[in-house]
């Protein structure tokens, strides 16, 4: 004799999905640091962040008072009547005790600077003519630089010379994500599509094309894995291992982040500008994060339950994840 069970299967996945909803919370910021102007970019060095902003300086925090304990200050631009206007500062990075951040310039082109603690330098002005849309450490001396256009250039600070130039496409730039050996890197474009490039060649490794059908915003590549901030509402996941996937959201995705094991992933959500965290392995969504009140610029992890995050506003968030 067949026993049926009283609960038909519609309601045990009604169930199912209703214990998952409800296990999931809206998380609020531990602790807010407050900039000078609208945070554009930010990178965490050991107890110090580096906040770029739109108002011609890095702001340097202690993360321990949090308090702003320096502040890197470029002169301001003049327009055609004489008048000042404050250069925007569009990306910062840091590596061994270097500060490296790249601003606008006369002409729309751009300004490289980079700042050792004791002098400041301007490594590539605009008598160069380069719109520069990201500049990341590659090492002591030298800078992978992604342009508006799409070239990306491994440039030696030494001696001032461009080890390569290479255009990757028609589509404008969007991003550029090192590997954590800086070995490889992650680039995107309004194509939609994401490469794999080797560093010292430009050499394409790979080509990820099918979970994106418009401009990809911002990138996350840690541990082999790319995930994806689509214009056209998707946030794209490549594993390393496994099947591609999307998710679906109800606006468009300015922002990603990957934890250090990437198993977590995090995404700008909705018109209320939460961060929304997923499985990476699953999709499953879980907790939101909400706090923000404007676009999303940036996200990191710390460590697997910590993360800031800042948008175009002057609250850069601390996030403690149970």
């Amino acid at each position: 004799m067949v026993i049926k069970s009283i609960f038909p299967l519609q309601y045990f996945l009604l169930l199912l999905l209703l214990s998952t909803t409800l296990s999931a919370r809206d998380i609020e910021p531990l602790f807010r640091l407050k900039a000078t102007a609208l945070v554009m970019d930010f990178v965490v060095d050991g107890n110090r962040l580096y906040a770029a902003t739109d108002r011609g300086s890095v702001d340097v925090f202690d993360l321990t008072s949090r308090a702003i304990i320096h502040q890197i200050v470029i002169e301001p631009l003049r327009d055609v009547q004489g008048n000042p206007i404050a250069p925007v500062i569009l990306s910062v990075d840091r590596l061994n005790k270097k500060t490296l951040f790249v601003s606008t310039a006369e002409k729309g082109y751009r300004n490289v600077w980079i700042d050792d603690g004791m002098h400041l330098r301007k490594i590539i002005g605009v008598e160069q003519k380069l719109c520069i849309k990201e500049a990341r450490f590659i090492d002591d001396e030298r800078l992978m630089l992604g342009t508006v256009g799409y070239e990306m250039i491994l440039y030696d600070t030494a001696e001032s010379y461009k080890e390569y130039t290479t255009h990757i496409e028609q589509s404008a730039f969007s991003d550029v994500v090192l590997s954590e050996g800086r070995k490889t890197m992650a680039t995107s474009a309004e194509s939609g599509e994401v490469r794999i490039m080797d560093v010292e060649s430009s050499k394409v490794l790979k080509v990820f094309s099918t979970q994106n059908v418009d401009n990809i915003y911002r990138l996350a590549y840690r541990k082999g894995t790319v995930i994806t901030a689509g214009q056209d509402r998707r946030v794209g996941v490549y594993p390393k291992e496994g099947r591609a996937y999307h998710i679906k959201s109800d606006f468009l995705v300015y922002c990603v982040a990957l934890s250090p094991d990437a198993m977590t992933g995090v995404y700008s959500s909705g018109t209320e500008n939460n961060l929304q965290l997923f499985n990476v392995a699953t999709g499953r969504k879980e907790d939101r994060l909400v706090g923000h009140y404007a676009t999303l610029n940036a996200i990191r992890f710390m460590n697997e339950k910590e993360l800031f995050s800042a948008g175009s506003e002057r609250d850069i968030l601390f996030w403690k994840l149970d």
